[in-house]
């Protein structure tokens, strides 16, 4: 049996942060995991933009609020619906994760978690387990699923290599040369077409 592992930001739905950033006027949390391979360096450079400006958890909620799916990304996961299982991935946190899965249709989403104060300051995150999208996909296998990957940054290149198949998806020039083996797309129905050619 198949399951279809994908990212969520980048892929499915702007990035958060750039969002976010393009709100508060803050041009230094545009950085990305796109950017920065090391996921925690790059949570904790967050974390002390956001502290530095006394900016919260309340405060992204509200421009999350504002954040629609990418064109076409609906239609894409309603047609891989009839094909196989689908699971979003990502290195999102619950907290951000709620509206935008509403809008998506509610589809399965594994993710982390916020550590947030009494005042709604975001002081550290929970990872679900070490190298979350590459564990997971493993954990998948072990229980006799074979997984087809797709995302579009650093922290997606372990679950696509570790996959049957995996896709970059709108990923960026540098990522490309730098796993010119693995297939890139840039539109739905490419990454579509691929999924069902290896189903």
């Amino acid at each position: 049996m198949n399951v279809v592992c994908l990212d969520l930001e980048g892929v499915l739905v702007p990035e958060i942060w750039i969002a976010f950033a393009e709100a508060t006027d803050i041009p230094e949390l545009t950085r990305t995991t796109r950017d920065e391979p090391d996921y925690d360096k790059l949570m904790r450079y967050r974390i002390d933009i956001l502290a530095e400006h006394k900016l919260g958890l309340a405060q992204i909620q509200e421009v999350i609020a504002t954040i629609e799916p990418m064109p076409g990304a609906c239609e894409f996961l309603d047609a891989l619906k009839p094909l196989t299982q689908t699971i979003i991935i990502s290195d999102t946190f619950s907290q951000f994760a709620k509206p935008l899965m509403e809008k998506l249709g509610w589809p399965t989403i594994f993710c982390n978690e916020l550590v947030v104060d009494d005042s709604g300051m975001i002081t550290g995150y929970e990872m679900r387990c070490p190298e979350t999208k590459l564990t997971t996909v493993r954990a998948l296998h072990t229980a006799g699923l074979e997984t087809i990957a797709s995302g579009d940054s650093y922290n997606d290149v372990g679950m696509i290599l570790d996959s049957k198949a995996g896709f970059l998806f709108r990923t960026t020039d540098a990522l490309k040369a730098e796993y010119p083996d693995v297939p890139a797309y840039e539109t739905y129905d490419e990454l579509l077409a691929a999924i069902t050619s290896v189903l």
